[in-house]
């Protein structure tokens, strides 16, 4: 469940902020930081603590930095020696996948911005190497970007060949176009595709997710630009044929969702006729019930079909849309494909509201409307 910077999510009750920060992981960050002269430890803590209500996720980053700076030499490159002193090991190398880090280590990422992208840029980028393999510094190589951006492109084409995985993640992660949560960038979203370029290739699921998921961002600015890179790289082979699948899919999702060509001919499913019946039970369908959904499917033609369905809900502000996965299939010469489903309309969903009133759904096949039909939702 996606989670906004406030932390909130999941759950009446829940904070994924409390998660995060509280006394064990506070605990843990003052003992780190104790090898710095006249640090105390104690004091820390229940500085930090006492600051954590009524902050969210990342006000309670910015406020541990501004509870460790008063330990910290005044001069940036003295800062930057004790932030690193004061490092965790770094991530396991030898993991390929999920490895995040601990949100508490952000904060050399919030001190290099806040100290060091004006006049110590070059040290900074050197504490951003260093604190990205223990927590990923995402957010924080932006503002270089925008700053500094031919010296810091200069380093992303050195750290895409870093020995750290974290690192050459960095390189794409950083410089997405729609990161979120992040502060917007304004470099042209065309000049990373001379890192993704390399990076599509990495050994690590780590680096090539974030490779699709950069892909998947281009995909809204720069569809065509994608299908041709992905065509690439595949004619490339440089990465196994099964990851680079895997990357492709993935980097497509939105572009396939809104039925564009170039991305479902590259997936392999292609246009062609299809013959589409739809039933939706029962109508009216009360909010908190389930509707189900039959779908029947004819070709004249063996087909491989991509079968999402589209919501088009009721609002008193205004229609809106969803689109849902329904199956990936094949459609046999004259045979009947019937695909069922059971659609929950929750009464508590986070992410949009139901309302009594007439909606209806469209099914897509292959990027194409073949069927739509209508149903009333009652409170």
């Amino acid at each position: 469940m996606a989670r906004g910077p406030d932390g909130k999510g999941g759950g009446a009750g829940f904070s994924l902020a409390d998660q995060l920060f509280n006394a064990d992981s506070i605990a843990d960050l003052a003992r780190e930081h104790s090898v710095l002269p006249g640090f105390d430890a104690a004091r820390f803590q229940r500085d930090v603590l006492a600051g954590f209500p009524d902050r969210g996720l990342l006000e309670r980053l910015d406020w541990i930095a501004d509870c460790l700076e008063p330990y910290l030499p005044r001069a940036f490159p003295e800062m930057a020696e004790a932030l690193e002193a004061a490092m965790p090991p770094r991530l396991d190398p030898s993991l390929r996948d999920d490895d995040f880090g601990r949100f508490i280590h952000a904060v050399p990422g919030i001190l290099a911005v806040r100290h060091g992208l004006e006049e110590h840029h070059d040290r900074a980028l050197d504490l951003l190497h260093a604190s990205t393999q223990r927590f990923s510094m995402e957010f924080y190589i932006r503002p270089f970007l925008n700053r500094w951006p031919e010296d810091t492109l200069a380093r992303l084409d050195r750290w895409a060949e870093d020995d750290n995985y974290h690192v050459r993640r960095l390189v794409s992660e950083g410089t997405r176009p729609r990161l979120p949560w992040a502060r917007n960038i304004t470099l042209d979203p065309a000049v990373p595709l001379r890192f993704l370029d390399r990076l599509h290739a990495d050994p690590t699921r780590y680096v090539t997710r974030s490779v699709a998921n950069h892909m998947n961002d281009l995909s809204k600015v720069m569809p065509d630009e994608v299908v041709a890179r992905l065509r690439g790289w595949a004619d490339q082979g440089a990465q196994a044929d099964k990851e680079l699948a895997w990357l492709t899919r993935h980097a497509l999702r939105t572009a396939v969702k809104r039925g564009e060509r170039g991305a479902l001919d590259l997936l392999g499913y292609r246009a062609g006729a299809v013959e589409a019946a739809l039933t939706l039970q029962p109508d009216p369908v009360r909010i908190g019930d389930h509707l189900s959904i039959a779908v029947n499917l004819r070709s004249a033609a063996a087909l491989p079909v991509m079968v999402d369905y589209r919501l088009r809900f009721h609002r008193p502000g205004g229609a809106a849309e969803k689109v849902f996965k329904l199956k990936t299939a094949n459609l046999e010469p004259g045979q009947a494909l019937v695909l069922e489903k059971r659609h929950h309309l929750k009464g508590n969903a986070t992410t949009f509201t139901w309302h009594p009133g007439p909606h209806s759904m469209v099914i897509q096949v292959n990027g194409q409307d073949v069927a739509s039909a209508e149903f009333e939702v009652i409170a």
